[in-house]
């Protein structure tokens, strides 16, 4: 039999010489031998059959997030989830707290204070609004409902100085009028019924786009059916309903918080406002993904 060297076959096979050697070393071309450092193959060996590469399974954010909650690994998407959504949602509403404190707060659960006057609702909401964010991811699959709401505000609140007084109702709907920027909102007296219509409404929509989802949380905030809270409340279940729903979620940083409110008042009159912040701020969110690898609807 005529044996052929490694570059002769790899000719005739028409792959690297590299290939060859390793097809000769893992055992994978019959009567090949080597004396030295060279290969001897017999001329009518066949070329063996690539293996298929096992494709890398992409993992979508939901199944991320709810195993990296699981196993509690530190530095990845979850972890930052929770730092950015607390710092951002918070501090829109007038916490002092910075973004380093607030990491501090999630990583160590203590706070540095060097000469520094600190507002202890703001460190309790801070870790609260952790939890919030767990219990988003923990039931992102189930249709939205009352009691998850109201459930939302209680994580939110609870502990705090508002939870201590009679007039206000932690978990519960509010006792008594309250404005947002500047404007009316629905009455106390009628802030269940209308809440179960908007709920109802909401859920008999099977697929939500992002503007259905950007529809309820003005509804949602037109209503502003607690004393205090509204806005971190809306926020949270905007970002839980974009997961249950494939939409890539975002989160409205401080660049965006005036094109926000903004997009919120004249969201009847012109949605664009709101879309273009909505959608910038989902495509400062995919960047993000990008990073971690990711996958994500376009």
């Amino acid at each position: 039999m005529k044996y052929l060297n490694v570059n002769e076959i790899a000719k005739i096979w028409n792959v690297s010489e590299r290939s060859v050697r390793n097809y000769c070393q893992q055992g994978r071309v019959i009567g090949a031998y080597q004396k030295g450092k060279s290969w001897y193959i017999p001329e009518n060996s066949i070329k063996p059959v690539r293996k298929k590469r096992i494709a890398k399974k992409e993992y979508h954010l939901l199944e991320v997030l709810k195993l990296e909650k699981e196993t509690s690994v530190k530095g990845g998407i979850y972890h930052k989830i929770q730092i950015d959504l607390t710092y951002n949602s918070n501090h829109m509403e007038g916490s002092c707290l910075t973004h380093d404190q607030t990491r501090y707060i999630y990583e160590t659960n203590t706070i540095g204070i060097n000469n520094e006057i600190i507002n202890v609702d703001d460190i309790i909401e801070t870790t609260n609004h952790f939890r919030c964010i767990d219990l988003i991811i923990d039931q992102a699959h189930y249709k939205l409902s009352e009691a998850f709401v109201k459930q939302l505000h209680f994580l939110l609140k609870n502990g705090t100085l508002d939870s201590k007084q009679v007039w206000f109702e932690v978990g519960n709907y509010k006792k008594m009028p309250n404005e947002v920027g500047g404007l009316p909102t629905i009455s106390p007296e009628n802030v269940d019924k209308e809440m179960k219509k908007l709920i109802k409404e909401y859920n008999k929509i099977s697929k939500k786009t992002l503007e259905e989802i950007i529809e309820f949380h003005y509804r949602f905030e037109k209503i502003h059916p607690f004393q205090d809270g509204n806005g971190r409340v809306g926020r949270l279940i905007m970002f839980k309903e974009c997961l249950r729903n494939g939409i890539t979620p975002f989160i409205i940083n401080d660049d965006l918080k005036l094109f926000y409110y903004r997009g919120l008042k004249e969201w009847r009159n012109e949605k664009g406002y709101m879309m273009d912040t909505c959608l910038t701020a989902q495509d400062q969110f995919k960047l993000v993904l990008d990073y971690f690898k990711i996958r994500y609807e376009d």
